[in-house]
């Protein structure tokens, strides 16, 4: 019984190991099918590339480096680059022309401000110091006039004095100075004339007198000098030339 058991077994190993064995020959078979297959349907030549790589590593013929029609388009591009460079270029030199002239007008405006500015300064300056001539001439006028006798008036005419002088040292200091016509041509930049003096001893057209002094500020004149102008003298009628003249008349008037 045990041997028969035995038989048995190493009958059904051997049937498995033929099984075995067979399914190898079978895989083995498949496998070279399949190699040759591989083999098939490789190209003919190894060295040349397939596909996509085939067509990106195909040089352009020697033609289509010369092609006209290209030149005729990079030549025309060329035309075009330039003409816009040129556009450009003088957009840029139109540019430069505004920035210039620009540059050019804020300078007069700014030149122009400050000379406004430093006009409307003197013009204010100036009716000031005009309303301060006035207190001047008082103080003219007092020197000139009055003749103090006693101590106490002559030191109280000194000490007004001393005033008005502080006050022309200021105004010189200040760019103000006193016109001194008389012997001068008459000017009527300078002088105004308020009365004719019919003399020999000045040419016509002098100044004889100042009545009023005028004053200068800064070379603009800040008050006319009021004068006295010389004219000349009318000629004398003697009493023989006035009683020839009515005989004159009559021989000229018809009969």
């Amino acid at each position: 019984m045990m041997e028969e058991e035995k038989q048995v077994e190493e009958q059904n190993q051997t049937t498995d190991a033929s099984e075995e064995l067979g399914t190898s020959s079978q895989e083995g078979e498949e496998v070279e099918q399949r190699a040759a297959t591989d083999d098939a349907r490789e190209p003919t030549n190894p060295e040349a590339p397939s596909g996509a790589n085939a067509s990106a590593t195909v040089e352009p013929s020697e033609a289509e480096f010369f092609d006209p029609m290209a030149i005729e388009a990079l030549m025309l591009n060329n035309e075009a680059l330039k003409a816009e460079q040129e556009r450009l270029g003088s957009q840029l030199e139109e540019i430069k022309n505004q920035y210039a002239r620009l540059g050019a007008d804020f300078e007069n405006y700014r030149r122009r401000t400050e000379k406004e500015k430093e006009e409307l300064g003197m013009l204010s300056t100036a009716a000031t110091l005009k309303e301060l001539l006035s207190v001047v001439d008082n103080f003219e006028r007092a020197r000139s006039q009055i003749k103090p006798q006693t101590d106490g008036e002559k030191n109280i005419h000194k000490s007004y004095q001393s005033v008005y002088k502080q006050m022309v040292d200021s105004l010189k200091r200040l760019g103000v100075s006193a016109m001194y016509p008389k012997g001068e041509p008459f000017d009527p930049n300078f002088h105004e004339a308020v009365m004719r003096d019919a003399t020999t001893e000045y040419p016509e057209g002098t100044v004889t007198e100042e009545l009023m002094r005028g004053y200068i500020f800064k070379e603009r004149v800040l008050r006319h000098a009021m004068v006295k102008v010389a004219t000349a003298p009318e000629p004398v009628v003697t009493s023989e030339e006035s009683a020839s003249e009515p005989e004159e008349k009559q021989e000229e008037s018809p009969e």
